[in-house]
């Protein structure tokens, strides 16, 4: 299987230089750095989707599963995980009763021969607001199952639902994930951030799928549900701006749903592996958060010892992944920071060779937006990264595209991992594009406080900056920027090479087989 992908990778190379495209390695940096600025012919924002669009409606009876989604569990184990029954909203919500359906997985390796049989857990949650006016809402009955014992880089057909019932899903199929192996790789992983559910995000997704990833990492930002209030109402781009006068960070839980609807297609095919963003934590009284989040998403936080589902880690093939939480504790007195040294000592990179590390908010990011707004974070864990050779680290947050030189404590060294920031995905707040260092852009220091954590921002102490808030032109270690919406593909082809493309929407449309960034 390596040598396939070696030699996968070098006659794709061979066609590229064939056709005049030259594409630089990390080896050769640090590069100069790059500005593309946002193409005025092309739109800032859209609109969401409404809610009876096509891809967000309901198409399935009540009690049949929709919403089916895919996630990585062990090497030899994968989550599938559905919705059934009616979600309600209203002044006067009552949760459905979980024990009234399955929650069943019927699979095997011949199409129409699914001999084999796992049970699995359900549960409903609440999103409960009690204040005068606004809406409650109680979800369908989520389905959680675990297949274990699979055979890797081998194709499965599965059904879900409850066979009781007469109420199982159509019949879908996966490809398990290659074994943990220095010569073994998932053929593309795709990596998608602030995703949402306008007309951009469709064209992410449609775009995204037309490169056929065998991965999928979410990271973060995932429906913009707390965009709207409990009644519906159109989106908006800034709640706070639109609904100065909310007693709470309202959502409507309905967008959710749709979500899963608009993902379906995609995830009940190809494993996704989701860590949360600021849009996840949607308050609700008594200090209740991230609700649907942890309810809605299967991850293997069990699996790697983290306990938790906003931190956790997992292998596919050759590549050890770590999803790191940025909206709880991240000290170095606590938890999460106490598993990620244990899982760090205990990835082995003779079978592992590459890590790999996503979280929602950059601790690089030369845009005005989010700029320096989890500095306490990198400083509490960046040295961790540094001294366990992560190599790639993926982050969304900011609207926009931008990928560094190799960078660390804002010095260039060739040590240090590669950041890049996909926050790209088309949500309705629209694309990013003033820099830090145009003139007249440069946050203040009370800007950018984060939704969690502490301020820690700082003045550079070294080089061109020194002294200095914002830098005067692009930083040297933002090595390319765009604004643009759009998604990446990561292809890793054996223990030393992997090729990074970074997709605009736009150039879904174009037949030259055009990319915004390669390296």
């Amino acid at each position: 299987m390596g040598e396939y992908l070696l030699l996968f990778f070098l006659v794709e190379l061979l066609l590229l230089v064939g056709n005049g495209v030259s594409i630089p390695t990390t080896v050769d940096g640090p590069f100069s750095p790059v500005t593309r600025r946002f193409d005025p012919s092309l739109r800032k924002r859209s609109d969401d989707l409404p809610l009876h669009h096509p891809r967000l409606a309901k198409k399935v009876r009540s009690n049949f599963p929709e919403q089916i989604a895919l996630a990585l569990s062990t090497p030899d184990s994968i989550w599938v995980s559905w919705i059934t029954g009616d979600a309600q909203i209203g002044p006067e919500v009552t949760p459905l009763d979980p024990s009234t359906v399955g929650s069943e997985v019927h699979y095997g390796t011949r199409s129409g021969k699914l001999t084999f049989v796992q049970h699995g857990y359900s549960s409903v949650y609440s999103q409960i607001y009690p204040f005068e006016g606004l809406l409650n809402y109680t979800s369908g009955i989520i389905h959680h199952v675990r297949l274990e014992g699979l055979s890797s880089n081998t194709k499965y057909y599965y059904k879900c639902g409850d066979s009781s019932l007469s109420a199982m899903s159509e019949e879908h199929v996966f490809v398990t994930p290659p074994l943990p192996s220095p010569l073994n790789y998932p053929r593309r992983i795709g990596i998608i951030g602030d995703l949402g559910l306008t007309s951009n995000s469709s064209t992410t997704i449609d775009h995204l799928n037309q490169n056929d990833p065998s991965l999928i990492l979410m990271v973060g930002d995932v429906t913009y549900a707390d965009q709207y209030i409990t009644t519906g109402t159109k989106g908006v781009s800034c709640f706070s701006c639109a609904f100065p006068n909310a007693p709470i960070r309202e959502t409507y839980q309905l967008r959710w749903d749709g979500w899963g609807r608009f993902m379906e297609p995609l995830t009940s095919r190809v494993p996704m592996m989701v860590i949360e963003g600021n849009h996840e934590i949607e308050p609700q009284a008594k200090g209740v958060n991230f609700t649907s989040y942890k309810a809605r998403f299967a991850v293997p936080s069990e699996e790697c010892s983290s306990n938790s589902s906003f931190y956790y880690s997992f292998n596919m093939g050759g590549i050890h992944f770590i999803m790191l939480g940025a909206y709880v504790n991240y000290n170095k007195i606590g938890m999460q920071y106490d598993w990620l040294k244990k899982d760090l000592a205990n990835v082995d990179r003779q079978v592992t060779p590459w890590l790999v590390a996503s979280w929602h908010p950059p601790w690089y990011n030369s845009y005005s937006s989010h700029y320096q707004e989890f500095e306490c974070m990198r400083q509490e864990m960046e040295h961790l990264l540094y001294e366990f050779g992560v190599d790639i680290v993926f982050s969304g947050h900011v609207h926009a595209y931008e990928r560094m030189n190799r960078v660390y404590n804002y010095t260039l060294d060739p040590c240090a991992p590669l950041y890049i920031i996909v926050g790209d995905g088309g949500n309705i707040e629209g694309i990013d594009t003033d820099f830090a260092d145009d003139q007249g852009k440069c946050p203040k220091k009370e800007d950018n406080k984060p939704e969690f954590g502490g301020v820690c921002h700082i003045n550079f102490t070294t080089g061109p900056a020194k002294g200095k808030f914002c830098w005067d032109e692009q930083p040297e270690w933002s090595a390319y920027r765009e604004s643009s919406f759009g998604h990446g593909i990561l292809e890793v082809f054996n223990s030393t090479h992997a090729l990074w493309t970074w997709h605009r929407n736009q150039d879904a449309y174009k037949t030259d087989g055009a990319v915004g960034d390669q390296i």
